[in-house]
């Protein structure tokens, strides 16, 4: 997984960079098939945005949050990616269950 942070009129510090990191392998725990995560941390104002464009197989994900504070907009990002992910994969497990009771409805000996 290639993960791509930057900031706009915001300079990225380590404990951002490591908050970031681990609240990503969050996410490849529940679905491990993510090939390449972007994620824009920008202050416009008194407002802070995150931002994260999440490449899995066969779809492109993007997810925004923002807030006051930078950590609490990441973790609501977190929390909606989190909530994408997991209905992308459920919508991939039914699919293939989906496929394999049709195959299964034709081959029944009557």
């Amino acid at each position: 997984m290639n993960l791509n942070l930057t900031g706009n009129h915001v300079e990225i510090t380590s404990a951002m960079r490591d908050y970031v990191t681990s609240k990503i392998n969050k996410i490849t725990r529940h679905f491990d098939h993510v090939i390449d995560v972007s994620v824009i941390l920008s202050v416009e104002k008194h407002k802070q945005k995150a931002e994260a464009n999440v490449h899995v197989k066969g779809k492109d994900i993007f997810v925004e949050a923002d807030g006051e504070n930078m950590y609490a907009s990441i973790d609501s990002l977190i929390d909606k990616l989190d909530r994408q992910i997991l209905k992308h994969k459920e919508k991939n497990l039914e699919r293939r269950n989906q496929g394999s009771l049709k195959t299964q409805e034709f081959n029944q000996p009557e």
